[in-house]
């Protein structure tokens, strides 16, 4: 009987099928477990795995499964796993494409509206208890319309999320590393080159997969060329953006706000960031939807025991 070790529960009931389904010997990790993950691999050595973005599959963990054929990870990300190690051993990677594009794109415009307004500070002023009323200049925020809203990164997430943006009345700029035609045509989307993204831009919105070559692209002397009015939020990787650079400009007001739903020492925050008001942060629920989470469940189930069966996966890497 073929082995799936997943690393921790999922939601859905393609889950709960699974757990019932005499074809397939399933474990579930319990935390301890979780936690001193290569052992147990080593320990249980599974013929397919179900990982997380968090768990990272390196070929020194892959080494100790000699029985592995396909590891599905639960995420559109798979840079947590050495795919050249995979697929130089046969073993099939898959992801969750596609099935997260609308719920992340929405926490994007969520994370915007939140600095914009400065949501977040007037929310804990009011459960405070401190309103004691209206006044003109009271917790003013920044306009939408007629802005620019700078895209790094027009995929699917990074469309989605202009075409929020554009509904807002904003002006939808972008650099990738492929030029998008449909953005261009269907939202008025005007290619620039990344460092002119980054000085006309009044948002910054991130939706690139993490690669080495990427590593901290916004860096300190990237900053300095963007305005001070300006807003970035990251629901990409944290690694993108160096983050000890960002929460400088943040606290020496050099950059008006920023959104976080990833962070480059996740779960790690650093500790600056969670003491400024001009800064929103959510735990990486990107994603984080009923509907979404229960569909990419079903799809790495799907493609796990498919590759077991001896058929092909629908979303290999």
């Amino acid at each position: 009987m073929k082995k799936i070790v997943i690393t921790c529960k999922l939601p859905g009931g393609r889950y709960e099928e699974l757990l019932a389904d005499k074809n397939f010997e399933t474990v579930v990790l319990n935390d301890e477990e979780h936690m001193n993950l290569a052992a147990t691999l080593e320990k249980l050595s599974p013929d397919g795995l179900i990982s997380m973005l968090s768990d990272k599959i390196g070929a020194d963990v892959l080494a100790k499964m000699p029985d592995l054929k396909v590891v599905s990870n639960y995420a559109v990300g798979f840079n947590n796993i050495d795919v050249q190690y995979c697929h130089e051993h046969g073993i099939t990677v898959t992801n969750t494409p596609g099935v997260l594009t609308d719920s992340t794109a929405d926490i994007a415009i969520l994370l915007m509206l939140m600095t914009s307004r400065r949501a977040g500070e007037s929310e804990k002023y009011a459960r405070e208890g401190r309103f004691k009323g209206w006044a003109p200049e009271f917790f003013l925020g920044k306009s939408l319309a007629g802005k620019k809203f700078g895209v790094l990164g027009m995929g699917r997430i990074g469309f989605a999320t202009a075409k929020r943006a554009r509904a807002f009345g904003l002006d939808i700029i972008y650099w990738s590393r492929r030029r998008n035609e449909a953005a261009e045509k269907e939202l008025g989307a005007k290619y620039l080159e990344l460092d002119e993204v980054l000085r006309e831009c009044d948002f910054l919105s991130l939706h690139l997969p993490y690669v080495p070559e990427l590593h901290h692209m916004i860096d300190a002397a990237k900053l300095k060329t963007m305005k001070k009015s300006a807003i970035i939020i990251n629901t990409a990787r944290g690694q993108l953006i160096d983050e000890a650079a960002l929460t400088g400009a943040l606290e020496k007001k050099e950059i008006y706000a920023a959104g976080f739903d990833v962070y480059e020492f996740e779960p790690k925050i650093n500790e600056k960031l969670m003491t400024l008001e001009n800064v929103a942060l959510l735990p990486h629920i990107g994603s984080a939807t009923e509907e979404t989470r229960s569909e990419m469940a079903r799809m790495v189930i799907d493609d796990c025991t498919a590759v077991l069966r001896g058929e092909k996966a629908q979303n290999i890497v």
